[in-house]
C-alpha cells in the first residue's frame, strides 16, 4: 500500500499515473489506464492490482471513479499481431492518456520502457504500480476493465476458461484450443497460437 508521496515531490499539478494489463495472455486486447488522482481524496488501500482480490479491486474502482479523472485505452488483437505486444502496450497507454478530459501536466509510466509520442513530459517508474498511488490506481482500473471484457467474451466463446483465466495460457485454455480451435480473439503472433495455425512453421523458444 502507498500514499501520494512520489507525486507530491514532482513540480506538476495534474499527474497521470499510467499502467497496462494483458501483455501475457494468448487472447484479448491489451488495456491501459491513465488516472489523475485528487490529492485530497486518495483511496485507502491502493496497491498493485495483482496483489488485491477481485472484490477489493471492485471496491477501489468505485472510490477512484468518485474523485479521479480516468482515461482508458486498448490495443486490439490485430494491432498486437501487427506491431508486437510491446508497441501495442505503448499504443494503449497513449490512447489512455488521450482519453483523459484534458492533457495532464506530467505522466508517471509503470515499467522501464517509455512510450513514444506522449503529449506531456513523463518518466518511467520500475514497479510503479506498487510505489506510486496514481499508477496503482491505473493498474486497478485497467485490470477491472479488461477482466470485464474477457468475461463478456467468455460468454461468446465458452470452453476456453476466459471467465477465470482472462485469456492467459492455463491448462483449460490449452484444452479449449485443442477442442474448439482458434477464435478471432486469439493472438496469432503468440507462439502457442501460431504453432496451432501453422504447424509446419512452428516458432521455437
Amino acid at each position: 500500500m502507498m500514499d501520494y508521496a512520489i507525486e507530491q515531490r514532482l513540480p506538476y499539478a495534474r499527474i497521470a499515473g499510467v499502467d497496462e494489463v494483458g501483455r501475457g495472455p494468448w487472447a484479448g486486447p491489451v488495456t491501459a489506464a491513465a488516472v489523475i488522482l485528487d490529492p485530497r481524496h486518495i483511496p485507502d488501500g491502493l496497491n498493485d492490482s495483482k496483489k488485491l482480490s477481485a472484490k477489493r479491486r471492485e471496491a477501489l474502482v468505485t472510490q477512484i471513479e468518485a474523485f479521479a479523472e480516468i482515461g482508458i485505452g486498448t490495443a486490439s488483437v490485430a494491432e498486437i499481431d501487427e506491431i508486437n505486444i510491446l508497441q501495442a502496450s505503448h499504443l494503449a497507454m497513449r490512447r489512455a492518456i488521450a482519453a483523459l478530459h484534458t492533457t495532464p501536466d506530467f505522466a508517471l509510466i509503470d515499467g522501464n520502457r517509455m512510450p513514444g509520442k506522449l503529449p506531456c513530459p513523463a518518466q518511467t517508474l520500475i514497479g510503479g504500480d506498487g510505489r506510486a498511488a496514481s499508477i496503482a490506481a491505473a493498474s486497478i482500473i485497467a485490470k477491472v476493465h479488461r477482466d470485464a471484457h474477457m468475461i463478456a467474451l467468455s460468454k461468446q466463446h465458452p470452453g476456453y476458461g476466459w471467465e477465470t483465466n482472462k485469456g492467459y495460457g492455463t491448462e483449460k485454455h490449452r484444452v479449449g484450443l485443442f477442442c474448439h480451435g482458434v477464435t478471432p480473439h486469439h493472438r496469432r503472433s503468440f507462439k502457442p497460437i501460431h504453432n496451432i495455425l501453422y504447424p509446419q512453421k512452428n516458432i521455437s523458444d
